[in-house]
């Protein structure tokens, strides 16, 4: 057992190729297998793993009221950084567990997935490391795998990439509730909406979502914490971002990109964190960047405690699962829904929402909650929903929730009541002059 302990702290400041990165992973769950679990989400075009190493007091399955997180690096090949600082926030927190106590209550309290690489065929592929571009930035399809995800704004006609298609259905299996994905060639905290139209405010340069207040505390949160990130200055003097944080839209638009499907269709808060000027630097500099990113890292994954979270039940205490649970004033495109153990998890800053949780065929159920911060405490205000009503033997349906642009349909509704309350005015105009 010390051999395999020993093993799995010898983690070099190097860059690991996949034969390394591997044999590392397997060494951290052989040396600690009560605190992870290593498991291969699909496999890439050249057919290598897509590993994710899954840390946790129940490593293995979803705990009910244990929300779940994740950390992807490496989706664009050539962008590396992020690949090799997860590997030793990996270290960090096995070798912390039940030493440091934050660490200890974080992990006890969360259920913390990690992905180093999405595209192992792209970093294999950069044979030449270059601090702008390399095609390894592409899958061995040639396809940006963040351009390739299904679009809340329009449609993408991208054929979806075997790595894209395994986190779809890993997101889809999963109780996502926050994440981020790592990626390099400028420093900043990126979030949703990275694509938009004039519902979400592009016309003036934003696209916002409804919860945007989240968002920019999530981004905030992580920029404070870095080293640098937060002093805004950018890459060179012509980019500058206030506070080390950007709109996703207001930086470029970007169609198809990952941060925006995990919050349409997975219910999981995602931010893109662009961690180094040089997408590929010299791996002499990767203790830099562990050391710049460290306290960051750890502070992201503590703000899946934001908000609230409970249960919905039927009236003999059974799970219902595909309720409709959302903050009054904030719905989502995609309606967010309970999972099979008709659990919900909303991120909400501090304050007083109105919870709205509806089976579909009965009275909707508001309750007032006054949310705290108890990202301190790990864990989300608890508040559950009761319909006694609901038997055992009734079931919600799955909302529906098309894989079509969906913000476009927003539009085109929108647009369609016009003409009728026009009608409608124009109806009751007449019939006082008729009177």
């Amino acid at each position: 057992i010390l051999c395999l302990a020993s093993a799995a702290a010898a983690l070099d400041f190097k860059y690991h190729h996949t034969e390394e990165l591997e044999e590392y992973l397997r060494g951290v769950h052989a040396a600690y297998p009560s605190l992870t679990h290593l498991h291969s989400i699909g496999r890439s075009v050249e057919g290598r793993d897509l590993w994710v190493l899954v840390l946790g007091r129940f490593p293995t399955h979803h705990k009910i009221g244990i929300p779940e997180f994740k950390y992807v690096a490496n989706m664009h090949g050539d962008e590396t950084v992020g690949r090799e600082i997860l590997l030793h926030l990996i270290d960090f927190l096995v070798t912390s567990y039940e030493r440091d106590p934050v660490i200890t209550r974080l992990l006890n309290n969360t259920r913390i997935h990690i992905m180093p690489t999405m595209n192992p065929d792209g970093f294999e592929a950069t044979k030449v490391p270059d601090c702008y571009y390399t095609r390894g930035r592409y899958n061995r399809n040639g396809e940006d795998l963040n351009r390739n995800f299904p679009d809340a704004f329009e449609k993408n006609s991208a054929r979806i990439q075997p790595e894209t298609r395994a986190v779809m259905d890993w997101i889809q299996n999963e109780t996502f509730v926050l994440s981020a994905n790592l990626h390099g060639g400028a420093l900043v905290a990126s979030y949703t909406f990275d694509n938009g139209n004039p519902v979400t405010g592009s016309l003036k340069g934003y696209s916002q979502s409804p919860d945007d207040d989240v968002f920019i505390h999530l981004a905030k949160t992580y920029s404070s914490n870095h080293a640098s990130m937060y002093k805004g200055t950018g890459c060179d003097s012509r980019q500058t971002f206030q506070g080390g944080i950007t709109n996703g839209y207001s930086w470029y638009q970007l169609e198809g990109g990952m941060q925006d499907y995990n919050y349409v269709w997975g219910q999981c808060f995602e931010i893109t964190l662009e961690l180094s000027c040089c997408k590929y630097p010299p791996a002499d500099q990767l203790e830099k960047f562990w050391r710049d990113n460290k306290v960051a890292l750890i502070e992201y994954i503590k703000q899946v405690h934001l908000g609230v979270k409970g249960q919905v039940t039927d009236k003999n205490g059974n799970p219902i699962p595909n309720a409709i649970v959302e903050v009054k004033g904030r719905p989502h495109v995609c309606p967010y829904r309970t999972n099979e153990q008709g659990e919900y998890f909303l991120l909400l800053l501090p304050g007083t929402y109105v919870i709205n949780a509806t089976v579909p065929g009965f009275k909707s159920m508001l309750k007032t909650v006054e949310i705290p911060d108890n990202t301190g405490n790990f864990s989300a205000l608890k508040q559950d929903f009761s319909f006694p009503e609901v038997s055992d033997k009734i079931r919600s349906r799955v909302a529906s929730c098309p894989k079509t642009p969906l913000y476009q349909e927003l539009t085109r509704a929108s647009a369609a009541v016009k003409p009728t309350v026009h009608i409608l005015v124009l109806m009751s105009i007449m019939l006082v002059i008729c009177k």
